[in-house]
C-alpha cells in the first residue's frame, strides 16, 4: 500500500526486455538506504517488487500484464520516474490510499498556467473515469492528486509549485502517458452497492435517483 507521496525522482539506466517481460533497472538515490529485496516500491504508481540493489539503484521485473496496463513499456535510459516505497505501520497518509495497481494509462491533453500553479488536463479510459468525481483523489504517475473538474472522457488537476518541483509532472507534454489509479475506496463502494442498484459489467449502474431509492442519499 502506497499514499500516493513521491519520495525521489528517479531515472531510468535501462530497461531491457525479455520472454517474461521486462528488467528495469533505475537510479534511485538515498531514497534506498534500507531497502531491502523482496520489498514494494511503486514506480510512476506502478507496484514492483525489488530484486536486485546496486548502490543507489535498484532493479525490478516488469511482467506482460504490467507492460500492456501501464506506461513502464515506453521508458527509456534517462528518463525520470516517481518513486515511492511502501507505506510502513505508523507512517502517516498524507495522500490517499494507493493499492499501486493501476487501472489504465491516460495521456495528458493540455497543460496550462494557473497563478503559480499548472492546470493539468488528462483524458482518461472508461474505466477510470466511472470512478473519478470532483474533489475526489486520484493517482497520476503515483501522485495523490485531487480532482478538480472532471468531463465525460477526461478530468482536471490543479498542480501545485511544490508538487511540480518534486515529481515528473514538470516534464509531462501534451500526449505524454500516464498512469492512472482511481480512488480504491469508490471501486468498493461500486461493489457493495453494485446488487441494490442493479449494476451490470461495464457500468456502474449508480446514480443519484438510484442511491434516493434505495436510502443512501
Amino acid at each position: 500500500m502506497f499514499s500516493g507521496i513521491v519520495e525521489a525522482v528517479g531515472r531510468v539506466q535501462s530497461i531491457r526486455a525479455s520472454e517474461d517481460g521486462a528488467r528495469i533497472a533505475i537510479e534511485a538515490g538515498a531514497m534506498l538506504d534500507g531497502a531491502k529485496l523482496g520489498e514494494s516500491i511503486a514506480i510512476n504508481g506502478a507496484c514492483m517488487t525489488v530484486v536486485k540493489i546496486t548502490g543507489e539503484a535498484f532493479e525490478a521485473d516488469v511482467s506482460p500484464e504490467s507492460l500492456r496496463m501501464t506506461n513502464l513499456g515506453e521508458l527509456k535510459a534517462g528518463d525520470a520516474v516517481n518513486l515511492e516505497r511502501a507505506l510502513a505501520l505508523g507512517d502517516r497518509l498524507g495522500g490517499h490510499m494507493v493499492s499501486g495497481h493501476i487501472d489504465g494509462v491516460g495521456q495528458i491533453r493540455s497543460r496550462r498556467a494557473d497563478g503559480d500553479s499548472i492546470w493539468l488536463t488528462v483524458e482518461a479510459p472508461a474505466e477510470v473515469m466511472r470512478y473519478i468525481v470532483f474533489k475526489g483523489s486520484v493517482a497520476v504517475d503515483g501522485i495523490s492528486l485531487t480532482v478538480a473538474d472532471c468531463g465525460e472522457d477526461s478530468f482536471s488537476i490543479a498542480v501545485i509549485p511544490h508538487t511540480s518541483a518534486c515529481t515528473t509532472l514538470t516534464e509531462k507534454k501534451d500526449g505524454s502517458p500516464v498512469n492512472l489509479e482511481a480512488d480504491l475506496i469508490g471501486k468498493y463502494v461500486e461493489k457493495f452497492l453494485a446488487p441494490h442498484v442493479g449494476a451490470q459489467t461495464g457500468t456502474s449502474g449508480v446514480s443519484m435517483e438510484k442511491l434516493k431509492e434505495h436510502g443512501y442519499a
